[in-house]
């Protein structure tokens, strides 16, 4: 099936993919011939049964693996290996325990050898868009878990991605701290403008976050539906979570993924 954007200019454009994992005794099927077009600038979110395949989507974009069959573009330029042009935001923040917050962001930059004080800029900027001012200093272990997932957020930012890529990044939180960094990144996001492909396993988090909601079936995945959430650009978190666009966006979903996984 194929999802457009409505755009001739596409951020990402998954064109025809299969996905093929071979063993010695069985080859399985990840995803089968799914295509989608994601616009500059937009956010979209990726639901699905468990190992569907969302997160193996998200590896196809970085270059991380290659498909079987059909290709994958990013700004126009086919992926044919690992990608520099991107941020990755995985559901462990993966800090490095010696070194500091704002270090920790900064390892981005050493790795990549960006200008120091070029980096340290930014770094800064992040760290007040983030809200972690006052905390440049601390260690990973003096972090909450929320905070954590915010200097992640910063060192995948920090190069000026064109494309943000998250794995179920806020997953590990408790609840309340989840709905805290939703608001966070959805601010964040206005902010910078960034593409954003994001995968989750919750309904709400879903729609609150994203221009549309791409629903996947079970392995191997193919594109369900593809949702246009409708709500308005700026959104509060309560008073998004009680309107009538939110409530029917969600419950179709819901809907969708108990046909998909079979479930009443």
């Amino acid at each position: 099936m194929s999802v457009t954007s409505g755009t001739t200019t596409s951020a990402v454009e998954i064109s025809d993919v299969s996905v093929r994992f071979q063993s010695k005794r069985t080859e399985v099927t990840a995803i089968q011939q799914v295509s989608l077009d994601v616009a500059p600038g937009e956010f979209v979110s990726i639901v699905g049964p468990s190992g569907c395949g969302k997160s193996t989507l998200l590896k196809l974009v970085s270059g991380l693996l290659t498909p079987s069959s059909g290709s994958v573009s990013l700004l126009g330029e086919q992926v044919r290996g690992p990608r520099h042009d991107i941020g990755f935001v995985f559901q462990r923040a993966a800090l490095l325990e010696w070194r500091s917050a704002r270090r920790n962001i900064l390892l981005q930059a050493e790795m990549r050898g960006m200008d120091s004080a070029e980096a340290g800029r930014r770094a800064d900027e992040l760290i007040e868009m983030t809200g972690l001012s006052g905390f440049e200093s601390a260690l990973p272990h003096e972090l909450s878990g929320g905070m954590q997932q915010r200097v992640a957020l910063c060192r995948a930012l920090l190069h000026q991605p064109r494309v943000l890529l998250m794995d179920e990044p806020f997953g590990a939180l408790d609840a309340l701290t989840r709905e805290q960094m939703n608001v966070e990144l959805h601010r964040v996001w206005r902010e910078t403008g960034t593409t954003v492909l994001l995968v989750t396993h919750s309904i709400a988090e879903s729609v609150y976050l994203a221009n549309r909601v791409v629903v996947l079936t079970r392995r191997p995945a193919v594109v369900q539906e593809v949702i246009e959430v409708g709500l308005p650009a700026e959104r509060d978190y309560s008073t998004t979570m009680a309107r009538p666009e939110f409530a029917s966006a969600a419950a179709h979903i819901r809907d969708l993924l108990g046909a998909v996984t079979g479930h009443d």
